[in-house]
């Protein structure tokens, strides 16, 4: 799913996290806003709070958290100081939870993303869950949920909140809590209001983070983090830790060629190469794509983190190369940043020097 600016942007399915330039970000508030995921590819935002006490969310909201029917929310927090690992392991345990919501009890609901920030913005403060919607509020619905948080020992485990209506078709979130020996009990109830849409889009602060690695450091700490899960991640680390960290380009020209898978790019590039007496590379280089089934298997912040290290690899690659012949690259930076932006919604290009577009 994109969290896209609300005038209809393509909704695809997208996981990230973050870190940031010397260190993993900081512990985050507990969210108040909420950006859902509507029928048609559009996005609604609410909040939950007691202000505007004659405030109605959007109709669109009310028909997916309303009854008839149950709705639950569930997102994934980080715990509270343990940096860059706490984010690798949010990450891996909200892509347990969506294969999990995907089966059993859980299949007669329907899943949407949830996405949960800060007022105001600011990085560091996204929580990304689903909303699970069981048409029939079947109480084998609950009880599962609180079971599937049960089999989440690590703290911090997953926050479960429900919603409900009244007579008043005022909408209320009712959060779960487990207290240790005594089970699970609901801490009472919050309004949901509406909330206008914030003027920048609540992924875009954290792009640096989970997005869009701006240097190399930032993209090896998210490895360096899995490295007790996935062997393969030492292995590329190695590699990298080979490469300078300061790369000249030589007197020769160097082409990048982009495009769509299947459309013409390795035909192109391999023709290019031959008339101009080329290098040709690729990115991933070919020191890695041994290891691309592995990342891809991952949650995006690792599987991202693997292909901007490659652009690294490359880079060097590109600068030993360049000072012999010609070079044609085929990718490179440009279409994983592309990607990574589009697909966490950001709705514009960024401005030239943004500060955390990629650099050495």
């Amino acid at each position: 799913m994109v969290f896209g600016r609300r005038p209809r942007a393509p909704l695809l399915l997208a996981r990230f996290s973050g870190l940031r330039r010397g260190a993993c970000g900081r512990a985050m508030a507990v969210p108040r806003c909420f950006a859902l995921e509507l029928p048609g590819c559009t996005l609604a935002h609410f909040a939950v709070g007691d202000e505007a006490p004659d405030a109605r969310p959007d109709p669109g909201v009310a028909a997916l958290l309303g009854p008839p029917g149950r709705s639950y929310s569930l997102s994934v927090p980080e715990a509270e100081g343990a940096g860059c690992a706490a984010r690798v392991r949010a990450a891996r345990l909200h892509q347990r939870l969506l294969h999990q919501l995907r089966r059993g009890p859980f299949r007669r609901c329907q899943l949407r993303r949830l996405l949960c920030y800060r007022p105001g913005g600011g990085a560091g403060g996204l929580q990304h869950g689903f909303l699970l919607r069981d048409p029939c509020d079947s109480p084998d619905t609950r009880s599962a949920l609180l079971a599937l948080l049960d089999s989440c020992p690590e703290a911090p485990r997953p926050s479960l909140a429900e919603f409900s209506g009244d007579p008043l078709c005022r909408l209320w979130q009712l959060p779960w809590e487990r207290r240790d020996g005594q089970g699970w009990r609901q801490l009472g109830r919050e309004r949901v209001v509406p909330v206008p849409e914030p003027a920048l889009h609540p992924v875009v602060p954290d792009l640096p983070s989970f997005g869009v690695f701006p240097h190399r450091e930032a993209a090896r700490a998210v490895l360096e983090a899995c490295t007790s899960f996935i062997p393969e991640a030492r292995a590329v680390l190695d590699l990298v830790d080979q490469c300078p960290e300061q790369v000249q380009k030589g007197k020769f020209p160097v082409i990048v060629i982009e495009g769509l898978d299947a459309t013409g790019k390795t035909t192109v590039t391999q023709s290019v190469s031959d008339s101009l007496k080329a290098v040709l590379l690729k990115s991933p280089p070919s020191c890695i794509s041994q290891w691309r089934k592995v990342f891809d298997d991952e949650p995006t912040i690792i599987r991202r983190a693997f292909y901007s290290l490659g652009n690294y690899i490359v880079a060097s690659e590109i600068a030993k190369e360049s000072t012999k012949s010609p070079v044609i690259v085929d990718r490179y930076w440009h279409s994983t940043a592309t990607y990574a932006i589009a697909t966490e919604g950001r709705s514009v290009l960024p401005a030239d020097g943004e500060p955390w577009l990629p650099h050495g």
